[in-house]
């Protein structure tokens, strides 16, 4: 999914800091820099368009980053962007605002406004994810939105931890996906992004309805993801604690073609599948490996087991771990 799009290694030392400003204006947005060190400057970026909206996976050693009045005059995209900080510290500037990104920090900027990027990489290289979306794709009122800019909103915790999660997988596991994936992918970014700045400006009404939704979907998955081990999880302890009915849960889940407890119980054999398969756990009794997952009762489980992919746990961790040409 994300592809290689340059890397200083494949230029001569005179040439690669020109010729990372200019990758960065033809992927990015169009900007002046300067770097600590010119010799030994390296950076890398990975990209991916992804319909309505764009991923790009940055890699720099310290720098000075703007982008004048003049350079946006010339050339806006009219991006609005948030950036998640994996290594390093940048601080961001714009519209008389200073937000410090570090590791696990989101921060938000737009091509629109003059900013500046101080990048501190340490003795190495920062790191960052940077998502774009075109900003008349945002339905918000611009002085509303910008009332956002250089601001560091928390990637711990709610949509933000949701967006961040989102963002690493998929940087992480870029090889699982194809390339007919990249426009839905592309809209739940922005369904996210979306909830993201409406939470943040309490603005949750301007949000359409058919996004929301999906936002709300995504964050009941992670929710429930998290919370898969324990027995009480259900549709009322899930509905409690989004703040919404049991019946607002149902009605929306099953909008997703599927009901809220099959899904937990897919999800929970699916765990205890790959614990099943896993050859550092061959030796772990498999009730135990049932109730990491949630199911209180062996039985139960073993039936349920079954029902699913037709065999029993026992017998399906006995095929996964034979060794070919024996019976044991």
């Amino acid at each position: 999914m994300l592809e290689k799009l340059f890397d200083t290694m494949d230029w001569p030392r005179p040439e690669r800091v020109e010729a990372w400003q200019e990758i960065v204006g033809r992927s990015l947005m169009s900007v002046e820099m300067s770097v600590d060190s010119p010799d030994s400057f390296q950076a890398s970026l990975v990209g991916a368009d992804l319909g309505v909206a764009q991923l790009a996976g940055l890699s720099y050693s310290s720098k000075l980053v703007r982008r004048p009045a003049r350079l946006i005059r010339s050339s806006d995209p009219e991006m609005y962007c948030v950036a998640l900080v994996s290594r390093g510290r940048q601080i961001i500037s714009q519209s008389r605002r200073e937000a410090v990104g570090e590791a696990g920090g989101l921060v938000v900027y737009a091509s629109t406004r003059p900013y500046e990027v101080k990048v501190d990489g340490g003795h190495g290289t920062a790191r960052c994810l940077v998502a774009q979306v075109p900003r008349p794709l945002l339905p918000f009122a611009r002085d509303r939105l910008d009332s956002l800019l250089a601001t560091l909103l928390p990637a711990d915790e709610g949509v933000g931890a949701l967006l961040a999660q989102f963002l690493t997988r998929l940087a992480d596991d870029s090889g699982s996906y194809r390339a007919a994936d990249a426009p839905r992918l592309g809209t739940v970014l922005l369904d996210l992004l979306g909830a993201l700045v409406a939470h943040h400006l309490d603005d949750t009404a301007v949000v359409p309805q058919e996004s929301r939704e999906r936002a709300l979907i995504l964050q009941i998955k992670s929710f429930a993801h998290r919370h898969l081990s324990d027995s009480r999880l259900c549709a009322d302890s899930i509905a409690a604690a989004h703040h919404i009915s049991t019946r607002h849960l149902h009605r929306t889940f099953r909008s997703n073609g599927q009901t809220i407890a099959a899904w937990i119980r897919e999800q929970r054999l699916e765990s205890a599948r790959r614990d099943l398969l896993d050859a550092a756990l061959v030796h772990q009794p498999i009730h135990v490996i049932a109730t990491r997952w949630g199911f209180t009762h062996p039985a139960a489980f073993s039936r349920t087991f079954r029902t699913a992919y037709g065999i029993s746990p026992q017998d399906f961790r006995h095929h996964a771990h034979v060794r070919p040409g024996t019976d044991c």
